[in-house]
């Protein structure tokens, strides 16, 4: 006697080698041996023999119409699969016909739902509809992946992924049909989905693969103004003073928003009056317009090399840059300095200046550098001016307590890209130029944050204690810079902590209440949201630049290259910011120089190896 059971869902057949009663001990077919219990038993059989019992049954099984036999079942009710079987068959189903009903009604749920031990009950009409939808969706969805992995496989890039190719590079759905046929490719070709795309023509540029990457994620809505950029800001320069100076600006070429400008003006006795003028879109922008809460979503300038994601769009920034020849509104901070650059009277206004020149770095450092300062010989219509500042910026950082920063050894760098081409320039830090300007800036941040603290008008001051660096309302000494406290103020088209201080300081200059208190929630909640985007903002630049050097290196066929150990296996590699590990570099001391082999340069992934070839002599 055999027996036809049900086990974990499963129907199994099996020859009877011992019946007691609660339980049965079994062999299947194949000759293991086990113990199942007796309710688990559907019916018992003799014919035909155990082994071919199951071919039988899948014959009939695949005869038989689920969509027939549903429409053959009484709705709402259950019943039994001998029942459904005898009304098909006409007659009391064989064992053969009735384990293959069984098997049909098991094998098909969307037509018939289990309600117990060989009992089940039709579905619903619409759930059967709704059913049977859902599968042919499911066969649709999967021949259409099978076509998408025949395509990709051949590197052609569906037509179907254009319309989503962002969202596939950057953030993809990995339930899509896209993703789930990529994946499939991928582990076949051992490839990365960007390496795929890239295969597929789907990243014609590794530079706008990554651009659009920060755009995508930080700038959803685009980088434009929309209706705002060409809209004027609204002017507030009403019975504005005019300066009795004039003043000139000093900046990189490509600087577009121009903030600052300095004036020098000769008084009695050697003394000297030296103005710092702030450009003022504050006056022009009020609180909580429109233009104000783009500018609070954005919160700075986004740089990187050959490009920039402006703050404030053109129109504002033309109206309010320092450009030369213009009459612009202004903040401005005059010092009266004597005869040995003590500082001996200090007056803030608010008021219009002429812009004489634009000063840019790559033409004025040829003529305005530490050669020409130690020969006393600088040539340049404002050699004058350029010495005093020069002079009274070399006073600040003694009196700062930085004159012999270390900082003045390192290098900067500058990118330029022309066509795809790109330039880097090595500048070092400290230069001249820097040192004037970076002192001014210190000087003008450090004095209006002492005016509002003195007069109880909250701002937002950048401090540094033991190495960290935070922003807050309150004052705090800034160990980096020594000073007592720092308040950006200083670029308020590119940077939005600037443009609140400068509110908060031209009311203290007009006597009028301050457009923002302590507890504040919009300066409460531009502080922390800025402190976010800056390190942001500043991450995406270091990856571009990153980027570029691997360019340059590419460009300029660089196959090896001496790099400065840093420490350990760290290396910062000869002529361009570029800072990477190299496995197999020895124990060398920090500072040493050595030769390296570069390879395997990847724009996409921006990575490249790196292998120690030899130490270099110092």
């Amino acid at each position: 006697m055999n027996v036809f059971y049900e086990e974990a869902g499963t129907f199994k057949v099996g020859a009877i080698l011992a019946d007691n009663n609660t339980s049965l001990q079994i062999e299947a077919v194949h000759g293991k041996r086990s113990k199942i219990k007796a309710s688990a038993v559907l019916f018992r059989f003799d014919t035909p023999p155990l082994a071919e019992f199951m071919g039988h049954v899948q014959k009939i099984a695949e005869e038989l119409d689920p969509n027939f036999l549903w429409e053959c079942c009484a709705q709402e009710i259950e019943f039994a699969s001998d029942a459904l079987a005898t009304d098909y068959f006409g007659h009391t189903p064989n064992p053969v016909e009735a384990a293959a009903t069984l098997l049909l009604l098991q094998n098909a749920p969307m037509y018939f739902y289990k309600k117990g031990h060989g009992r089940y009950k039709a579905a619903p009409p619409d759930a059967l509809k709704a059913a049977l939808a859902g599968q042919e969706r499911k066969r649709l969805l999967a021949e259409q992946q099978a076509r998408y992995v025949e395509q990709l496989n051949q590197f052609i890039l569906p037509e179907e992924f254009k319309p989503s190719l962002s969202q596939l590079l950057y953030k993809p759905d990995k339930n899509s049909t896209e993703w789930k046929a990529l994946e499939i490719v991928c582990t076949e070709k051992k490839l990365s989905a960007v390496k795929l795309m890239e295969k597929c023509g789907a990243i014609p540029s590794s530079h706008d693969y990554h651009f659009n990457q920060f755009i995508w994620e930080f700038f959803p809505e685009g980088t434009g103004f929309g209706e705002l950029e060409s809209q004027p800001a609204v002017e507030n320069i009403v019975d504005l003073p005019h300066a009795d100076a004039a003043a000139f600006s000093i900046d990189d070429a490509s600087t577009t928003e121009i903030d600052d400008a300095f004036s020098v003006t000769p008084l009695s006795f050697g003394s000297f009056r030296i103005g710092i003028h702030i450009a003022a879109p504050a006056l022009g922008i009020p609180p909580e317009s429109a233009l104000d809460q783009l500018a609070a979503t954005r919160l700075s300038t986004v740089y990187l090399p050959g490009n920039k994601i402006t703050m404030l769009p053109d129109g504002v920034i033309t109206r309010f840059t320092l450009a030369e020849q213009a009459i612009c509104p202004v903040v401005s901070l005059y010092l009266e300095v004597s005869d040995d650059y003590t500082v001996t009277g200090i007056e803030s206004r608010i008021e219009l200046i002429k812009i004489t020149a634009n000063l840019r770095h790559n033409e004025l450092e040829q003529h305005f550098n530490d050669d020409a300062l130690s020969k006393g010989h600088l040539q340049h219509a404002l050699s004058k001016e350029l010495t005093f500042l020069w002079n009274f910026a070399c006073k600040l950082e003694k009196l700062r307590g930085k004159s012999n920063d270390t900082n003045n050894d390192k290098i900067d760098y500058s990118f330029e890209i022309n066509d795809e081409h790109v330039s880097i320039i090595e500048r070092r830090r400290g230069s001249p130029i820097d040192k004037v300007v970076s002192e001014l800036m210190i000087y003008v941040n450090t004095e209006w944050g002492r005016q509002l603290t003195d007069a109880g008008i909250t701002g937002i001051f950048r401090s540094q204690m033991n190495g960290k660096v935070k922003m807050s309302t309150s004052p705090a000494p800034h160990q980096g810079l020594g000073v007592s406290q720092y308040a950006w103020s200083s670029s308020p088209m590119r940077r939005y902590v600037d443009l609140i201080n400068q509110r908060q300081l031209i009311a203290l200059l007009r006597n009028e209440p301050p457009p923002y208190s302590r507890d504040s929630n919009n300066l409460l909640i531009a502080m922390r949201d800025f402190e976010t985007a800056y390190g942001i903002y500043g991450e995406f630049q270091r990856s571009m630049e990153r980027y570029w050097c691997l360019r340059w290196l590419l460009q300029e066929k660089i196959q090896t290259i001496n790099a400065q150990v840093i420490k350990e296996n760290l290396v910062k590699l000869d002529h361009i910011p570029l800072v990477t590990r190299v496995a197999s570099l020895p124990e060398i001391a920090p500072g040493a120089y050595v030769k390296l082999r570069l390879s395997e340069i990847d724009l996409l992934e921006r990575t490249f190896h790196a292998e120690f070839l030899q130490k270099q002599d110092s």
